[in-house]
């Protein structure tokens, strides 16, 4: 039997020997100049002998990248005829500010067997070992503009933020107007950039998963008239303007609030890279731009409650988040708070006791540094980091809406009584104008309740519970958003686990309990398990507790539209675009369960016709047995050679 190590070195010299002796593998790319990101390259390969799955084409970006530093990679077998030794891949391309190259690799089993290197979910990664081709460059033309825009509100009447990502530190402009041929107006953007030593650790800090974010630019349009359409464009004249824009400014006086809220959504890429991206935040993008041109001239903003990009430390995957939301950002205002995923580290400087299993290295290394310049949200709450890096911001704020007064915290600094955080939302809450905004909405990201197993989180509900809630009771907060547990779930309304009072059939004596949901199920597709049963912890049986409404383990998004007297929460199932879930909470905080179920009258006449509906199902399904039954018996006499179907298949 021949040694493995000797086996391996006869099987790498048959691959020199073929690869000498046979035609050279070539290689193609089509264009080799690309106006804008999302801009597709076409790759054509041919002559390459005995093709295997195994083959694959590494992605890079800048091409001076060893070959293990790749951004991403793809199998050669997702080209029809792949097996013939030729084929083509077609996929689009953010623009990172330098170019592009293509090669092409033969990974072995060996490599497989005695792999090093991993992705963040374990899997090997391709080996390089065996380069069999390389392509030119190709980059983005210049002149074309700035990229990644998104706004923001600043927290003042009359003002709208908006930032964007050139290649330069060059001066840029805002310039914008009431109409497309007239912006006359106009503001400069302030220049920030973040460097590799800003990051707090590896990936983030090494030549796997730095790559140059390019400028940040930051201007404020002033002078903004209420509830109209405003046109803007960003960029200069030397370096470029981008597409002309629009947004409609809010109006202090509106009597509608609209919002599109949810958590956890990342971004998805068309390639595999180190860490797991999210396929399904493009079917929530597309959804809510959906809903964002069915509103047309109503004012609207978008609510993302942590986890933002999933970059994780591998920088261009924020450049593919903020290209991926742009049709959506460069709209209506995009904001955000803080997740694990963009802050947490050892070396972060809040440890309390009670968190040695809640704050572990899910930010990647990135110490909440790309998250603190990428945005800029309302007010002026920062944290010292302790380091060289920049004190960590967009922490906890809040502004009025319409009729609703959002706020949003930090669930991963210190949010205990004495902390800057806690004495902010205890003032602010205390402090909202329920006759200007009769709802209040309070947003974070690890949930308070959740029926999730996730055990290492409950020192953390317990401190919230302790400490945040009794804020939340005492001000008559309407709903609470949360995010990290990547589903929905929907609660009673709470106090210290026990649902009030709702009024029902009649019943007066309800109370204005906040209703918390979770709604961490815009993306990321790792989904946690429901509690299972106490008694038997390792069994799938996930009994659904009094005190959750509504759970469901689609993707999806959350929608808020209020009035004076109203505020409806809907959730949208990506699936099919379409409301799975509804709660209307009224002014005074009484919270209806069923939307349209508004009196004892309504709900007993949906039940009559629930129960007739029923029972016409109950009669039509036994009707369809009996019938299927005798034809089922007819079939097997004339023919007994059918196949069962397997349970995985029903």
């Amino acid at each position: 039997m021949i040694p493995v190590t000797l086996s391996n070195f006869f099987l790498h010299l048959i691959l020199f020997i073929h690869s000498s002796s046979s035609s050279p593998v070539s290689i193609s790319v089509t264009p080799k100049t690309l106006a804008k990101s999302g801009h597709p390259v076409t790759i054509q390969w041919s002559g390459i002998d005995s093709p295997s799955k195994l083959d694959w084409l590494g992605i890079y970006s800048p091409p001076t990248s060893s070959n293990d530093n790749f951004i991403g990679y793809i199998f050669l077998s997702t080209s029809p005829g792949w097996e013939s030794g030729s084929g083509s891949i077609s996929i689009p391309l953010v623009n990172l500010r330098s170019e592009y190259q293509f090669r092409i690799f033969r990974w072995i089993q060996s490599e497989i067997t005695n792999a090093t290197r991993f992705d963040n979910d374990h899997n090997p990664l391709p080996g390089t070992e065996h380069k069999l081709v390389e392509s030119g460059e190709v980059g983005f033309e210049p002149g074309r503009g700035p990229e990644q825009v998104h706004l923001a509100l600043t927290g003042r009447v009359g003002e709208m933020r908006v930032m964007f990502v050139t290649h330069d530190g060059k001066d840029n402009s805002v310039r914008y107007g009431l109409t497309r041929g007239k912006m006359e107006q106009t503001v400069g953007a302030r220049v920030l950039r973040y460097e590799r030593e800003d990051m707090c650790h590896a990936p983030a800090t090494d030549s796997v998963g730095w790559r140059d974010p390019g400028y940040i630019h930051d201007g404020v349009m002033t002078d903004l008239r209420k509830g109209k359409r405003y046109y803007y464009q960003v960029g200069s004249d030397s370096g470029g303007w981008s597409d002309i824009l629009s947004f409609v400014t809010p109006n202090a006086h509106l009597k509608e609030t609209i919002a599109f809220l949810f958590g956890d959504m990342g971004t998805s890429t068309p390639y595999t890279t180190f860490d797991r991206t999210q396929e399904e935040s493009s079917s929530t993008l597309k959804w809510i731009s959906r809903d964002i041109e069915a509103i047309g001239d109503k004012p609207a903003f978008v609510s993302h409650i942590g986890d933002i990009s999933y970059a994780r430390g591998y920088s261009w995957l924020w450049d593919n988040f903020f290209n991926q939301i742009e049709p959506v950002a460069s709209k209506v205002p995009y904001h955000v708070c803080i997740g694990n995923h963009e802050y947490d580290w050892p070396s972060q400087p809040w440890k309390p006791d009670w968190a040695s299993s809640v704050y572990g290295k899910d930010g990647g290394g990135e110490c909440g540094v790309p998250y603190s310049l990428r945005f800029n949200m309302p007010g002026n709450s920062s944290e010292l980091t302790g380091t060289r890096a920049p004190a960590t911001k967009n922490l906890y704020y809040s502004f009025d809406f319409g009729v609703v007064h959002f706020v949003y915290m930090s669930t991963e600094t210190n949010f205990l009584p004495g902390s800057d955080q806690y004495n902010f939302l205890k003032h602010d809450l205390e402090s909202v104008d329920r006759k200007k905004t009769p709802f209040v909405v309070v947003q974070g990201h690890r949930p308070m309740y959740s029926t999730c197993h996730r055990p290492k989180e409950v020192p953390l509900k317990e401190k919230l519970v302790e400490h945040i809630e009794p804020l939340l009771v005492k001000n008559k907060v309407s709903l609470v958003l949360w995010g990290h547990v990547h589903r929905y779930e929907r609660f009673c309304p709470l106090n210290n686990f026990t649902c009030g009072n709702m009024g029902k059939n009649g019943d007066q004596n309800w109370e204005a309990y906040p209703v918390h949901v979770v709604i961490g199920m815009s993306g990321q597709d790792w989904q946690p398990e429901w509690e299972p049963r106490a008694d038997h912890p390792n069994d799938p049986v996930f009994p659904q507790p009094e005190l959750s409404y509504f759970r469901a383990g689609q993707f999806g998004y959350t929608k808020i539209v209020a009035t004076e007297k109203k505020l409806t929460f809907s959730f949208v199932g990506n699936h099919d675009g379409e409301v799975h879930d509804e709660v209307e909470i009224m002014a005074p905080g009484q919270v209806l369960n069923h939307a349209g179920a508004t009196s004892e009258e309504e709900a007993t006449e949906s039940w009559y016709y629930m129960k007739n509906i029923s029972l016409m199902v109950c009669v039509a399904f036994v009707a369809y047995f009996l019938g299927f039954t005798s034809h089922f018996r007819k079939e097997a006499a004339l023919d007994k050679n059918w196949a069962r179907l397997k349970e995985e298949d029903v």
